[in-house]
This record gives structure tokens, sequence and C-alpha cells, in this order.
């Protein structure tokens, strides 16, 4: 097919994939699909979208579909490639005229021009700079545009490649074209600057368009074309040129006033000026350094005296001070401790930031940004009366200081203490000072100011330590401040108890706390949203501070707590509610069962708030939060919760749904301390275990709470539970352990090792497909140090408390490695002994002395010849858990429980949970904490001297170092 008619056929399908008719779109598509790897191709789409006399979206679509292309078939290497000729006659149309009509087409074609030159420039293209400068150059208003725009999309993607070749050569690329671009930086910003003066307005949005593409052009050359770019004179020449054209460009927004496209293209030109320093700042700090002081008398003229004034606007205000904030906080201006051992580069910057900031300067710069940058705006006002929930739970996000005017004050605020403090303390305690006692409410510029000083009080809260008695202002102003109730004054009570959340964890007495609560009482019930919002923050923040005292708090919880829920209820929004629910989370977890007379109220209204929810998971995960608190709170009696808590827990870790994804983390969580703190198993707890299948294929940073889960239901009820779903368990650990970490290994092993303790009969049949890879584990000597100790305690649990089991697991052993049983055990005993060090826990230890011990009396000849390593064993064991009575002056097992009482605890320890008192009990049954190893060694060697008799006992005796003897005689002197 010859290229007319090919051309003929794209552009009906083409048109066909633009119409609105569906029949017709999804075979256009998929013929174009098709066509995408056929030769020819993409020469019949450059001849479509250059022809400008077709449909607008006709051309769209085959700029998009060449741009694809690009991406998918232009690199050599990639499937259906290209070919060099297609590729060398696509080049050269691409850059053929510079005449595009349209703007969003325009776009794209630079854009796609600038994906073929990340691939061949400059090699395979070295034309493409060279026609680019000189069409730049033209008279044509329209071709001069369109080359600038792709000259500064081709310049862009260059400076984004990272090899070490590619920067070399866009560094030679920058070196050849800098004066050109500089000049054409230049000759288009004058062009501008005479055409609004000349009040030619039309002319001149045209040459600003083009001074803000030579200036996109300028950033990417100047901030990544040069590697010392301090040595390079143009470079440092157009750098310092910057600060008068911003001085120009500000003066030019008083001329053309505050609204209008001119405005905006001047804003954004502007900006882009900032960033031309804020980049340069980043990337080369040293060849900056000659740029600070003009940084920052630029910045700081403009920001903090009259220069400024009906010029400035938001963003270059956020601009100004990140520029201020970069040079005070980059690491290369900071001489070293030492300062002798101080970089010359450093010492220079230091010393030029310190003597800017001279006293006046600092003085007027914290007054100002307290003063004025500090006030709430009239937006902000607005917003507290028309949406009072919106205003009080805006956040400022991670890096929002780069872009948000108050938190960018707040930041810079601090920084400046921080390094200054000594010079700004007394500034602001004299604005402090001049504010005592109540202010008029008929004073609405006074109380924003107040607010304003509180405000960076609060802030500076760490700084202030030695300069501010908290506890006296508090009694003697603040208190006074809150009780004044008329409806102006909520801006002082919301900042006052604000302050106050600033202030208690680094100045606040404990004494002061009931008044505290007092206060918190009272504002909770405050006429205004916005001061109860903020009430519950502060709430927050005391009971998480480490000084707080649990019965200070307790004649309040009941009369607080009872406002939180109703907070809870009156708030709609979805920000508020997790908010609130966060703090209510907070109270529940620190003050333990002392809640439970009072959540009866939100246990109702949980369930209903969940429903409400259906569409919004954050919020659900904040009730997750809060249902772990509550049943932890709740202990046994959460019971009672299961119709709700139940159904929770099943979707939220159910992977087959949607929402999983938001609420498994804290849906594990819940499931776990559910359990840890059932009274029982109930057929419903059963229920949900099926969901634990999938979870455990994800093997996602969540496993730890899989298998914790696991081990709680073994706890709960071993025979329900393994009865159930040990075998689906089996299946699923067996795949776990053919890819799985060592530490993986390990959690897995823990279940079985559990399993066997809690029930050793029925762990071991249950858990039995798994036991054989462990005793071959133990027989080769497994490297890893805690899965062999997880090995040998699982042995020894076999060995111990199911013997019969332990003998025909050797047996199978036996025959699947065609080996004797005896020569088997002995490589047991064997490797026991010798990886005995691998065993760190002391409960294990013991278990692996009790567990060889158990072998004897034995007149096995394999036994007898390993009796020298049981006994060291056993010697070592005793060293481990034989103390001081210091009572009766005897040695005893440390390790013995007698009976079950429960801890007597202080006010700040956390009651036993269900499972630790399941836990308490099975270990008073548990031969490691039953039996006495002392009497244990003693009575087995007794049983094996009557075996023997004492002459052939003496004889074996004699195989263990007579040292190791002395001390066993020591141990068991007495018995």
């Amino acid at each position: 097919m010859d290229m007319d008619s090919a051309r003929l056929v794209v552009l009906q399908t083409l048109t066909q994939a633009t119409s609105q008719d569906t029949a017709g779109l999804k075979p256009a598509e998929e013929q174009l699909k098709q066509w995408e790897t056929q030769p020819g191709f993409y020469s019949v789409l450059l001849n479509i979208f250059n022809n400008h006399m077709l449909d607008v979206n006709v051309r769209w679509l085959a700029v998009l579909y060449f741009k694809n292309g690009i991406d998918r078939y232009w690199r050599r290497v990639a499937p259906h490639s290209l070919s060099e000729e297609e590729k060398t006659s696509l080049r050269a149309g691409l850059i053929t005229n510079f005449n595009e009509p349209v703007n969003q087409i325009a776009t794209q074609i630079a854009v796609l021009i600038a994906k073929v030159a990340r691939l061949d420039c400059p090699r395979q293209w070295p034309e493409l700079i060279p026609i680019l400068m000189e069409s730049v150059k033209g008279q044509d208003g329209l071709q001069q545009h369109r080359a600038l725009l792709t000259f500064y999309h081709v310049t862009k993607t260059l400076a984004s490649k990272r090899l070490a070749q590619d920067r070399r050569l866009f560094e030679d690329l920058a070196s050849g074209i800098y004066s050109f671009a500089c000049s054409l930086w230049s000759h288009h910003t004058d062009c501008f600057l005479q055409q609004i003066y000349a009040s030619d307005e039309a002319a001149a949005l045209s040459s600003l368009e083009r001074t803000l593409l030579s200036l996109k052009v300028l950033r990417k050359l100047t901030v990544h074309g040069f590697q010392t770019p301090q040595q390079n004179m143009e470079v440092m020449g157009f750098l310092n040129a910057v600060f008068e054209r911003l001085k120009q460009f500000l003066e030019c927004c008083r001329r053309v006033g505050k609204d209008g496209t001119c405005r905006e293209k001047l804003e954004k030109t502007i900006i882009l000026y900032t960033k031309v320093l804020l980049d340069f700042l980043d990337y080369h700090p040293v060849a900056f350094i000659s740029l600070i002081q003009q940084s920052l008398e630029f910045a700081v003229s403009y920001l903090f005296t009259h220069v400024g004034e009906g010029v400035t606007f938001e963003r270059f205000t956020v601009q100004c001070m990140n520029l201020i904030k970069m040079i005070l906080q980059n690491h290369t201006y900071k001489p070293a401790k030492n300062i002798e051992d101080s970089k010359p580069e450093s010492l220079e910057a230091h010393n030029i930031k310190t003597a800017f900031f001279t006293h006046p300067t600092l003085t007027e710069i914290g007054r100002r940004l307290v003063s004025h940058y500090f006030l709430l705006t009239e937006e902000e006002l607005a917003l507290w009366e028309e949406d009072p929930e919106g205003f009080a739970v805006e956040e400022t996000g991670g890096d929002s200081w780069k872009y948000s005017l108050r938190p960018c004050t707040e930041v810079l605020f601090l920084d400046l203490f921080h390094k200054f403090s000594q010079t700004m303390t007394p500034v602001l305690l004299e604005m402090v000072q001049n504010l005592q006692g109540p202010t008029n409410v008929e004073d609405p510029v006074q109380l924003l100011i107040k607010d304003a000083v509180y405000n960076a009080v609060g802030l500076a809260a760490y700084d202030l330590f030695d300069n501010v008695d908290f506890d006296e202002w508090f009694k003697n102003q603040l208190l006074g401040e809150l009780q004044v109730s008329h409806h102006r004054y909520k801006l002082i009570r919301r900042r006052v108890i604000w302050l106050i959340g600033q202030w208690i964890s680094v100045k606040f007495k404990s004494d002061l706390r009931p008044l505290l609560y007092e206060v918190i009482l009272s504002l909770m019930q405050d006429p205004d949203l916005v001061v109860r919002i903020e009430t519950a923050t502060t709430l927050k923040l005391t009971v998480d501070d480490f000084e707080f005292r649990t019965e200070q708090f307790l004649p309040y919880l009941e009369s607080i707590f009872g406002l939180l829920f109703q907070l809870l209820q009156q708030v709609t929004e979805c920000d508020t509610k997790m908010q609130v629910l966060h703090v209510i989370s907070c109270v529940i977890e620190r003050v333990h069962i002392q809640i439970r007379p009072y959540v009866g109220c939100l246990v109702q209204y949980l369930p209903l708030l969940w429903k409400q929810s259906e569409d919004h998971n954050m919020l659900r995960c904040a009730i997750l939060t809060t249902l772990i608190h509550l049943v932890q709170g709740l202990g046994s009696e959460s019971k009672n919760l299961y119709p709700f808590l139940l159904p929770v827990i099943q979707l939220s870790t159910d992977v087959s749904q949607s929402p999983h994804v938001y609420l498994m983390e804290d849906g594990l969580e819940l499931w776990l301390v559910t359990l840890e703190n059932s009274p029982a198993i109930t057929p419903e707890l059963l229920r949900i275990f099926p969901n634990m299948s999938a979870l455990l294929e994800l093997t996602s940073e969540n496993m730890r709470t899989c298998f914790q889960i696991i081990n709680a239901y073994i706890y709960l009820s071993a025979t329900d539970f393994l009865q159930n779903y040990a075998e689906a368990l089996c299946r699923s650990f067996c795949h776990l352990l053919k890819d799985i970490t060592n530490e993986g290994q390990v959690q897995v092993l823990k279940v079985v090792e559990i399993a066997l303790k809690v029930s050793p009969i029925l762990g071991a049949h249950m858990f039995q497909p798994l036991l054989p890879a462990v005793l071959r584990g133990v027989v080769d000597g497994e490297r890893y140090p805690v899965v062999m100790s997880t090995y040998l305690g699982i042995t020894g649990r076999v060995l111990l408390q199911n013997s019969s089991f332990f003998s025909s697991l050797l047996t199978q052993m036996a025959s699947e490695c065609n080996q004797g049983i005896d020569q088997l055990l002995g490589n047991v005993i064997e490797m026991w002994v010798d990886r005995m060090d691998n065993i760190t826990q002391p409960e294990r230890r013991k278990l692996s002395s009790l567990a060889l011990l158990s072998l004897l009396p034995s007149d096995n000849s394999v036994i007898q010849d390993k009796f020298c390593g049981i006994v060291n064993i056993c010697v070592e064991a005793l060293h481990d858990v034989m103390t001081e009575d210091s009572d009766t002056g005897t040695s005893r097992d440390c390790m013995l429980m007698s009976n079950f009482e429960e801890p007597k605890l202080s006010e700040d320890e956390e009651p036993p949970t269900e499972q630790d008192k399941r836990k308490k009990l099975l270990a008073l049954e548990d031969p490691v904490h039953s039996v006495s190893l002392q009497q244990f060694v003693y009575e087995k060697l007794k049983a094996q001297q009557a075996l023997m008799g004492d002459q052939a006992f003496g004889v074996l005796m004699e195989t263990v170092d007579t040292e190791i003897v002395r001390q066993l005689q020591e141990f068991l002197r007495g018995l």
C-alpha cells in the first residue's frame, strides 16, 4: 500500500476513534493497536498531525499515538523497534517547521521531540539544537514561540538524565549554548519591560511568554549544566542579574494591578526566578555563597520592610521565606564545632550570615513575623465561622511549609528562634509583657495580636524553658483568660488551651494537673465547636505525657469521657471524627480497666458509626484503633462486644474484600487483642479463622501478627482449634517453609513449639508432617543459630513429654535415611550437645537438660557413650537456673513456680490479659517450671547407678571431666 492510501486508511480509523459512536470506537482502537508495530505507521501519523487542515481531535490523537510509540518502539533493543531509516526520516520531519497553531498540540509535539532527543541527541540527532537555536532567532512570532517551547522541553529532558556520560554530554551542551540562552532571555525580558511601561499589554503578554520559556531553559542550564558554576562568569552574572530582574518584575505587579492574564503570567515568572535561586542553592551551595548576602537582603527587605508593600503576593512570600530558611539550614554553611576544623567556605558563609543577622535586623524580623504573618487572616476567620470543623482540622502535610504561608512562617520563626534565641527571646517576652491581662473584646486587632503572640510562645516552648515560668503564668494570667466567656474571646480561649498543650510536656507541674482537668472539663462545654475540638487535642497531649497520673484524672474521667462522646456525635466531618476518636482511644489506653463503667454509650454508638463510615476507610481505621484500646480496657468483658466486633474483624482481614488494603493492619491487631482478652473460645471466634489462610500467603509485614494470632488460638483452646484447623495450617506452613526467611521459619516453628507445650500429645499428632524436617535439621546441624535453637526446643518437648512419639519419629527417620535407630539417636544427641550454645533462652536450656536426662536410666550403649555430653549440658543448665535463696541460704531452681497469684500492679501498669493468665497456669504444669532440675539430675543419676551397679557407674562417671564432676557434686550436695 502506498503512502497516500495508508494515510487515508489511518486517517479514517483515527476519525472513527475520536467519534462518540461506541460501536465503532472499540474496533478502531484495536486496529490502531495492531498498526503500532507496522513499518511506516509513525510516518503516516507524522504526516497527519502536521496537516493543519485536519480536525483538531484527529491530529491530537495522532500525536498521542506517536508519543506512545516513542516510549515503546524507538529504542534499538525494543521488540518491534523502528528501523533506523524510518527514525531518520521521522527526526527530520519533526523539525521541518515550528508553526503549529494549536497550543495543546504544540506542547505535545514539543514533548515528543524531547522524548526522541533523550534517546538520540546529540549522537544520532546533532542537528536538533542548531535548528532550534536558528528557529528561535526567527522573526515569525508563532515559529519563534513554538521553537522556544521545544527548546525548553528538550533542555528539561536532557537535564534530567543522570548517568555520568549523559551528564558530561549535557554539560558540553550547556557550555556551548549558555551565551545564546542568556542573550535570548535578556532580549525578551527587555522587550517585555519596554512594552509594559508603554502600556502595550498584548505585545507585553507575548514577550512575557517568551521570557518565561527562555528563563525555564536558563534554569535547567544553570542548575544542571555546570559542575563548578562559580568559575563561570556568565553563570554568576546571570544569577546576580536575577535580583535586579526580580525587583523590576515586582514593580510591574504594581502597574498591572491584582487581576488579569498579565498579572497571572507575571507572578509565574517571578516565582520561576525564585526557583532559580532555590534550585541553585540546593545543588550548588558552595557556588551560592557569593549570593547569600544579596539573597538575604532581597528577601528580608521585601518581607519585613515597607519595600514589599503593595507588590508581594503569598506564593512569592513563601518562596522568600524558603530562601532564608534554606540558607539558615544548609549544612555546608555550618562551621565545625572546632572552628579550626572548618572548611574555608563554611566559615565564609557563616560569617556572612552572622554579619547580616544583627540585633536590629532580628528584632524587626521577629516582631514582623509574629505581629504580621502570624495573624489569622480574614479568610481563616471566615472559615472558622462558616466551617468550624474545616478550620479545626486543617492539615499542613509533610512538606507543606514549602507551599503554604502559615506553616512556612512558623517554620522560619522556629529556625530563627533556635539559632538566635538570645536575641529573639527578649523580643517575644516583651510582646507577652505588653499583653498582660484580658484583652478588650471590642478590639479585634488586639485579640488577633494576642493570639499570634501566644502562638509564638507555644511554638518556641522548648527554647523558652529557662525564660518562662509557665506554672505561674498559667495560674496568674492564662486561667483568667479562659474564664472570659464572651463569644469574641473564643479566639483566645482556643489559643490558650492550645498553648497549654504545647507546654504540657515542657514545663507543667504535676500538682497543677487537677486544675487543668477542671479547665478541660469547662472548655469541653464551650459554646464554640473549635474551642471544644482544640480542648480535646490538648487532653490527648496531657494524658500522653509521661507525668500523667491516673489517680489525678479519675475524679474527672466520667464527665470528660461523656463530653468526648458528645463531641464525637456532634462533629460531622470524617477528619474531625477521626481526631476525636484518637483522643478517646488515648484516654482508654491510659486509664485501663478504670474506663469500664463509662463506655456503655460508646459501645452502642460505634456500630452505627462503622456503618455510616462505609466509604471512609481512614475513619474505619480510627474506629479499629478505638476498638483495640476498648477491648484492652474491658478485658474479659469484651466478649459482650462479639456481635459487633467479630464481623468487623472478619471484614478487615478478608483479603477478598477491597477495604482490607486500609484496614488489615489494625484489623489484625484487633483480632489479636480480642483473643488475648477472651475468657473462653466460642464458635464465632473459631469461624473467623479461615481468613488466615489467605493472609499467610501474602507474606507481608503483618506476618508476625498473624503468627501471634495463631498462637493466641492455641493458648485459648488448643483442642478445639487444632482439631479444626491444624491440617490446613500444616499445608500453609509447608508451603511457607519452601520460600521464607530464617526469621519467618522461626515464627512457624514457634507455633509448633507452643502447640507441643500446651498439648504435647495433640500438638505432636496434629503437626506430625512438620516434625521429621525438624529432626533432620538437628541431625544436619542447621547453620542459623536461632532456627537450630527452635529445632532443639521442639525436639526437647517431644522427647520429654511424648517419648513414644519421639521413638516412632526416630524409627520413621531411620527407615527413610537407611540408618540404624541407635546410630540416628547418637547423631541427635551428639549434635544437641555440640550446638547447645545456640540456645540462649534459659527455659530452653533447662528443657534440653530435662529432655536428655529423660533418656536415663538406660543400658543402651549409644546413650551411655553420650553420657559425658549429657552431664556437661546438665551442669551448664544448673549454672543457669540455680540461685541462692536469701531466706534459707540454700540453692534453689529459680524457674520453679509453686502457685498462681494475681500480681499487685502499680497505677500505671496494665493488668494481665486473659492470655497472660492462661500462660501462667500453663507454666505451673510445664516441667520447665514444675520440675526441679537439681532433683531431676540427682534422681536420674541415682537410677542409672542402680541399673548399672556402683562399679560400672563409676567407670561411666570417669568419662566426665573431673572439674565438671566437682561442680555437679557441689550442686547435688544435700540431696
